[in-house]
Parts: C-alpha cells; sequence; structure tokens
C-alpha cells in the first residue's frame, strides 16, 4: 500500500494524496497560488501549506527522490532555477538572506528544494538560525492563514514570475 497523507494547503483545503508533487503535475492537487515558472524538468512554485511571502519550492517533475538520481543536466538546471529564483526573491521583496534545504527521499513527495526567505517580522521572534525554520513555519500557519495573507502571496508570486521571465 502506498504512503498516504493528508495535506492541507493555504487555503484551507484538505486533501490525501499519496505524492503531491505528482498529484501538482496532475492537476489533482490544486494550487492556491499558480505556478511561478518551470522549466524542462522543474516548476517553480509558492510553497502551498505554508504561508509565508516568498517561501519557495524547486521540485522534480520526475519521480526521484535524492539528488544523486538526477542526471547532470538535470543538476544543473535545478540549481540554475534555484540560483534565479533567489535572485528574484532578493529584487522582489528584498529578501537579505535565505535558507536552503534540500529534501530527499519524503515519503509523499519528490526531490524538492525550499528556498526559504527570512522576513524582518521573523527576526522579531526568532534569530534566524536554520533549526528554527519548522518553528517559523507553524508560527505563520497559525498567524497568517487567511485571505488577506493569501492574496499577499499571489502577488508576490506574480511579481517573481514577471522578475524571472525579464
Amino acid at each position: 500500500m502506498k504512503n498516504m497523507a493528508t495535506i492541507t494547503d493555504i487555503s484551507g483545503v484538505s486533501q490525501e494524496i499519496s505524492c503531491i508533487a505528482c498529484g501538482i503535475q496532475s492537476g489533482s492537487v490544486n494550487l492556491p497560488v499558480e505556478r511561478i515558472t518551470e522549466t524542462e524538468h522543474f516548476v517553480l512554485e509558492q510553497d502551498f501549506e505554508w504561508p509565508i511571502e516568498g517561501f519557495l519550492i524547486v521540485a522534480s517533475k520526475r519521480h526521484v527522490f535524492c539528488l544523486d538520481e538526477l542526471d547532470e543536466k538535470e543538476t544543473e538546471e535545478c540549481f540554475d532555477l534555484v540560483r534565479k529564483a533567489r535572485k528574484a526573491l532578493r529584487e522582489v521583496i528584498g529578501t537579505e538572506y535565505i535558507t536552503l534545504v534540500l529534501h530527499e527521499k519524503t515519503p509523499t513527495s519528490h526531490f524538492h528544494a525550499w528556498i526559504f526567505p527570512w522576513h524582518a517580522w521573523m527576526f522579531e521572534k526568532f534569530s534566524g538560525k536554520p533549526h528554527e525554520v519548522l518553528d517559523v513555519m507553524k508560527f505563520a500557519k497559525e498567524h497568517f492563514s487567511d485571505e488577506e495573507h493569501l492574496k499577499v502571496l499571489r502577488t508576490t508570486a506574480k511579481k517573481i514570475q514577471r522578475a524571472l521571465s525579464s
């Protein structure tokens, strides 16, 4: 039996899914914020679970779990997209610092990278160390899961999309 997980997106919609990335690719998982861009092998999206402006995910389209499963072209493409997305975060919302997490072998998703932006509000409660990322995510979900913040995420995603296409 496949691993199943219940996911709840930032707009409050819950779904049972065996693979988040496959669900997004097939359209069975609706994104509350439209896809920012895609390449031949990767997609760039605002994270759909955590309401943090500019929290971006670079995910493999191919059903792979580990970085070393990517071929050379895919690896170059992945990190080029990460670099471009990071640059767009600086240009669009002034992100000074990020934490980059490469996430392998999750039971319900493909290999992906988190581009986690550190905002000024986060430093009021947290020190900005990598071990605090999950605490910040939980704080954001508790305090920013509303239509107002969802609009901000959509607007920022559109601006990042424009920055990447120029």
